[in-house]
């Protein structure tokens, strides 16, 4: 068996303990995904495992010849390498010979009758099929071209940050190794490249430990999941849900044992403050132990994560609308004659493509660019505040309460209680020893928190967010869902994360490139569903049961259930039909808010209607299946 084994690994920066004495092992064709809160340590533990950054204390077990390779957040590239040369870079006696093959067929190309470059190249060619090369070689261009990069000898620098993190998954992925570690692999990636990533891990033959905050991903790929907090590793068999539910076993039994402190705690307190004195060693020991607990119960209380529902200012009729709007850059259509009203409580979701024009969407939105043609109307009522990429605005010799109080020192929750920025940045994930702490100091992920926190601090009613997964840690983005829960605002955003988008949106913008946005009312896996069925052209009999299942009954309904299901295929396609023509009106009625807003309502109806419909389908069938 080719074990990876760490023993009491620890890591500490200046005063800062990342993690204190952990143990871990990673098993044969494991898939074991590391959570945590960012700046617990995370990337940090990949990179020591990795053999990129050294432990203070601990040891690995692991064979001889285990090998390791790492996708780190931040790659290194050489910017006048090509494509092809970046992944073959490895120092590994394969890439070369393909890297050379390959620069040697480009010889060939220009200078096609030179018989020194036939000869080399058919030396090579032997050398290709006497180590077997070919397979890896067509392995590394048909990653490639699954990850969107189709000119292998284009520069490093003509790429944009999204490629340039594709080309150096692509150049771990083609390595053969014992355990690959992939630290946010899924940044940058759109739906139906994470689809691809996922199966490629699924029959990895290797092991692989990998840090994610698409939880979708992080479900369906993990069979183990490593938990960082507070500088121990908790292990749990099965993917994300059945770490969820584990937790929560685990918690409860802390919260128990956390009563039982509260308790011990009174009493130990009571008895300090009879001011006993500590002369004898029993009575300092019960100090002592005095003082452990009210160490442990100010831990406790720092993990508990409240709620962030915040008030904001009352939004008019009129929030956002858009007429005949139309944006270009050089030849790249981003919007033509595109039209948009945006009402009160709207949760709309932008997706499409990388470089299709959601973030350009964003910043005409938010005023940062103009339309080349057409109207935007921003209502007088409207406070925006929209969560970019880029965090400009932080100053990293400010202290984090500093940065936070610059907002507000105090502000008002939806129940009309009052509350300090400290209590903010607790409810936020930031303990009490955190906040005094320079800025400088915190992870990238930390800041990125911060930032966001400062926004929602500014009590907007209507909250603009640019890939707001990027870069926060599963917990962050469960306390920010929670907030837009409870966010009495509008919400455009724009996001990879299927999990992110199905809790939070109810409508997408679907961004196709050269102009083309479509308008789908539902959730993002209802909508990649419906896109599935259209793509693949479903045989709609494969729902009916075929005449000879049915004269195998052993049991029959009952006659009115009989006709109920003789008649339900019918009821449900014209449900269908006449949601699709409903979603077809709503798209063309965007100036006449009564009507929009009537047609919408019927939509709910019928949704509902059709739910309720599948259901009762789905009990007959069952019995059906029975019989």
């Amino acid at each position: 068996m080719r074990i990876y084994r760490g023993e009491s690994i620890s890591k500490s920066y200046g005063e800062k303990v990342l993690f204190q004495g952990i143990n871990f092992s990673i098993g044969e064709k494991e898939r074991i995904g590391l959570i945590g809160i960012n700046g617990t340590g995370k990337s940090t533990l990949l990179k020591i495992i990795a053999q990129k950054e050294e432990a203070d204390s601990g040891r690995f077990e692991h064979p001889k010849d285990y090998k390791i390779t790492l996708l780190d957040q931040q790659p290194i590239f050489n910017n006048d390498a090509t494509i092809l040369e970046q992944v073959l870079s490895i120092d590994d006696e394969i890439n070369k010979l393909i890297h050379q093959y390959e620069k040697t067929l480009i010889e060939l190309n220009n200078c096609p009758n030179d018989r020194n470059i036939q000869d080399r190249l058919f030396h090579l060619q032997a050398k290709m099929d006497q180590r077997n090369a070919w397979e890896r070689n067509a392995k590394v261009k048909s990653i490639l071209t699954k990850l969107g990069l189709h000119d292998f000898n284009q520069k490093i620098s003509h790429l944009s940050g999204g490629q340039k993190k594709r080309v150096a998954l692509a150049q771990v992925l083609i390595q053969e190794v014992d355990l690959l570690i992939l630290d946010e692999p899924t940044n940058h990636l759109d739906y139906e490249l994470i689809q691809w990533l996922q199966e490629e891990l699924q029959t990895y033959k290797g092991s692989v430990l990998f840090v994610t905050h698409d939880r979708y991903f992080l479900d369906q790929t993990a069979n183990k999941i490593f938990e960082l907090t507070s500088g121990k590793l908790y292990e749990y068999p099965g993917n994300y849900q059945a770490y969820l539910e584990a937790k929560a076993t685990r918690e409860l039994v802390e919260a128990k044992q956390f009563e039982k402190q509260k308790s011990l705690y009174k009493k130990e307190l009571e008895w300090i403050r009879r001011g006993a004195k500590a002369r004898t060693t029993k009575q300092k020991a019960r100090i002592q132990r005095f003082e452990q607990l009210e160490e442990n119960l100010s831990n406790q209380i720092q993990k508990e994560t409240l709620e962030i529902s915040l008030s904001s200012k009352r939004l008019g009729k009129q929030v956002i609308e858009m007429k005949n709007g139309y944006k270009k850059y050089d030849s790249k259509k981003i919007l033509e004659d595109f039209n948009l009203i945006v009402q009160q409580n709207d949760r709309i979701g932008i997706v499409g493509q990388n470089g299709s024009g959601k973030s350009t969407f964003l910043n005409i939105i938010a005023g940062k660019e103009t339309l080349d043609h057409g109207m935007i109307t921003i209502g007088q009522t409207v406070k925006m505040a929209y969560y970019r990429q880029q965090t400009e605005d932080i100053v990293d010799k400010k202290r984090v309460i500093e940065y936070l109080k610059e907002t507000s020192e105090v502000i008002k929750t939806i129940d009309g209680t009052m509350i300090s920025a400290s209590q903010m940045l607790e409810r936020f994930l930031f303990p009490s020893y955190m906040h005094g702490v320079p800025i400088y100091k915190l992870s990238g992920g930390e800041k990125k928190r911060l930032y966001l926190l400062k926004l929602l601090m500014e009590q907007p009613n209507v909250l603009l967010l640019d890939e707001p997964t990027n870069d926060l840690d599963t917990e962050t983005l469960t306390v920010l869902e929670d907030y837009l829960d409870q966010f009495s605002g509008v919400v455009i955003t724009v996001s990879h994360d299927r999990y992110f988008l199905d809790k939070v949106c109810d409508q997408l913008l679907i961004f196709s490139g050269d102009g083309k946005i479509e308008k789908y009312y539902g959730s993002y896996t209802d909508y990649l569903n419906t896109n599935t069925k259209k793509e693949k052209k479903v045989n709609k009999e494969e729902k009916a049961i075929p005449a000879q299942q049915e004269k195998k009954k052993k049991k029959k309904l009952s006659f009115k259930e009989q006709k109920e299901w003789e008649e339900i295929h019918d009821r449900i396609a014209l449900l269908e039909k006449e949601i699709e023509q409903l979603q077809d009106e709503i798209t063309k009625e965007v100036t006449n808010y009564e009507k929009l807003q009537q047609l919408m309502k019927e939509a709910d109806e019928k949704n509902k209607q059709l739910e309720e419909l599948i259901e009762r389908w789905t009990y007959l069938a069952e019995i059906m299946e029975q019989q």
